[in-house]
């Protein structure tokens, strides 16, 4: 799945830290909700994939490497792909999501909506 793809589902989670205002899960979160995405935070709001009662079609990794492999190793839930924003990859989780045959890209979530937001087609 690449990112035009991606800016054309409906249902995100966001990983990181979503209650500031200076960090870029914030601003993605704001920035998926004003496009019209349904937009689920954990992190700081919800601890785990796991507690979002809604299907997930992305996962958006802004967080920390470590917890973000963290949370990705015990998801149970099913999605369609993981965007890696930049700074949240390490080579320890692309190595896991690789043996797992896990789908993510590694991109931005910002830029997405400046080019593919589902409500500028």
């Amino acid at each position: 799945m690449e990112l035009p793809e991606i800016m054309q589902q409906n249902v995100f989670a966001v990983a990181g830290d979503t209650l500031n205002e200076e960090k870029y899960a914030y601003k993605i979160k704001h920035g998926l909700l004003k496009h019209g995405y349904t937009v689920h935070s954990v992190g700081k709001e919800l601890k785990s994939f796991n507690e979002i009662k809604d299907e997930i079609d992305i996962i958006d990794l802004c967080i920390n490497p470590v917890k973000g492999l963290s949370l990705i190793k015990e998801c149970k839930k099913p999605f369609k792909c993981i965007v890696i924003q930049p700074g949240a990859e390490s080579e320890e989780l692309l190595a896991f999501l690789n043996e797992q045959k896990m789908p993510y890209i590694q991109g931005c979530v910002l830029v997405g909506l400046s080019l593919y937001a589902r409500d500028k087609w």
